[in-house]
């Protein structure tokens, strides 16, 4: 900029840029799970970033409402007889706006019970922790069921979750698992400790979903009379006796081999009541239909300590982890069966589960998985020979990508300059490079070379000699009519994927 000062490039505090490594990594991690979604029936749907905020406000509890990003219009001033602006708020989940679609369209435009699922970015003014992969805008892949109680479609949600786990190549157990809960298991507990208000109850829940993150000391402390943070500032507690923390405890902990296992013991401290009979009653069928689903015990445990923080939970909720990714949850949910009721008299069942792309990419990156993502979506380059018409590589690259080959033509600063053009190609990450000389346009031939099989030959060789020989590893001159047949062998293609493309 002449005559002015430059204006520093740099991101806001908690958002980032998505760099084309990285962005290629997701649409990999995104397009294998929206694949199983919709195996599942699930349908795609989107909402604006924007709502009401009335809308957001007051859904997810107090803690959500004080990480709303508020939008203030740059309007003109209005007059005493015009409407004020609307208020406006950036959404914080995917799961608010669903439930108003829900309310909005249906029956008439969405029948029920209805199945979407919804990836989009969602904004949170919360402490940012970029190596856990925590930001203020994230990703979210969303999967609901809308208009049911059934717990059947509180199993079809975490077998859907642990399907997502599997085709990303991670073991149940080992690579990930799941902790499910019931809300009403618990609160049948604390009505059986006399603890039966609604908002000391929900105070319980926040304080049991900080387990994870605060020590046992601060935990007990947070039940009971209240504790101070690093800070300084006041923590208020819930106030429990310090017997009834002990009893809470002992229940939250409770942990066997196997779900129903766990479930048993659970019974086994549960008070002798209506309420917890219909808990118990609820969670054994739910157990029942993830056995009849096959979903593994590894991969899903019954964790009686599991709270998730959203006020909006009402039955079953979930949690999911990427074992040793050091990124804490990358995904959660639950059933949410009075949030409809915000917009419409007409109630309306809901249950669905979130992953948060962005803690999941992180992780994965953290245990090296990378599903041999590269810097590019082309597995060919066509390079630009000296002394050659740059027209005849155009024309080859077009006749490769009229033949369904991802195909990118050098552009660069380097035309003409062979060793260049590989360095570029070898670092983008290109499974193949062609090559059109002028002893080739006068033979009628090209020249293939498989940058893959040069690159695993160079990296055995210690010797310059032997190293510079190998340079020549994977290439091949074929004529010009076989162009097209030896790129898809280099790529593994069959002739019959040629014919389909």
């Amino acid at each position: 900029m002449t005559g002015s000062a430059l204006v520093r490039p740099q991101t806001l505090r908690g958002f980032r840029d998505l760099l084309p490594e990285e962005m290629l990594l997701r649409n990999e991690v995104v397009a294998r799970i929206t694949r199983v979604y919709q195996s599942f029936g699930f349908v795609p749907l989107d909402t604006p970033v924007l709502e009401s905020l009335p809308t957001l406000l007051g859904s997810g509890g107090e803690e959500a409402d004080k990480q709303i990003f508020v939008v203030r219009e740059n309007t003109k001033t209005v007059s005493a007889e015009e409407e004020p602006p609307a208020e406006v708020g950036m959404r914080f989940d995917l799961t608010v706006p669903f439930a108003r679609i829900i309310a909005q369209y249906a029956p008439q435009q969405i029948k029920l019970p209805f199945r979407r699922y919804h990836v989009g970015p969602v904004f949170r003014a919360d402490d940012p922790q970029p190596e856990q992969g925590r930001f203020r805008q994230f990703t979210q892949l969303d999967a609901d069921i809308a208009g049911t109680s059934t717990v059947a479609a509180d199993a079809e949600i975490v077998a859907v979750l642990t399907a997502a786990f599997d085709s990303l190549d991670l073991a149940a157990g080992t690579g990930y698992f799941v902790r499910v809960n019931n809300r009403k298991l618990v609160d049948a507990f604390l009505a059986g400790l006399g603890i039966e208000d609604f908002e000391v109850a929900r105070h319980v829940l926040r304080v049991l979903d900080k387990a994870d993150k605060i020590t046992p000391e601060a935990l007990r402390a947070e039940l009971g009379e209240g504790r101070y943070d690093v800070s300084g500032d006041r923590i208020r507690g819930v106030g429990l006796a310090a017997d009834l923390i002990d009893r809470l405890l002992d229940f939250v902990g409770v942990r066997q081999d196997t779900r129903a296992g766990t479930l048993d013991e659970l019974a086994a401290r549960l008070p002798d009541s209506e309420q917890a009979q219909a808990a118990l009653a609820e969670v054994r069928e739910f157990l029942s239909h993830l056995e009849a689903l096959g979903v593994p015990e590894a991969g899903v445990r019954l964790d009686p300590g599991l709270a998730r923080g959203l006020a909006y939970y009402t039955g079953t909720v979930y949690e999911a982890t990427l074992v040793g990714a050091g990124v804490g949850s990358i995904g959660g949910g639950g059933r949410y069966d009075g949030l409809v009721s915000r917009f419409s008299d007409d109630p309306v069942a809901a249950v669905g589960v979130s992953i948060g792309i962005d803690r999941l990419v992180t992780g994965l990156a953290n245990l090296g998985i990378e599903f041999g993502t590269t810097r590019t979506t082309a597995d060919v380059v066509v390079l630009v020979m000296p002394k050659v018409d740059p027209a005849v590589a155009t024309r080859v690259a077009a006749e490769l990508r009229s033949a369904g080959v991802n195909t990118e033509l050098y552009v660069g600063e380097s035309v003409g300059k062979v060793g260049k053009q590989l360095a570029y190609a070898n670092a983008q990450g290109f499974r193949a490079a062609v090559m059109i000389g002028g002893k080739e346009v006068e033979a009628g031939t090209v020249t293939v070379k498989n940058l893959q099989a040069g690159a695993e030959s160079r990296a055995q060789i210690a010797d310059n000699s032997e190293y510079r020989a190998a340079k020549a590893a994977g290439q091949m001159t074929v004529p010009r009519t076989e162009l097209t047949a030896t790129v898809r062998e280099i790529l593994g293609e069959s002739p019959e994927q040629e014919q389909s493309a």
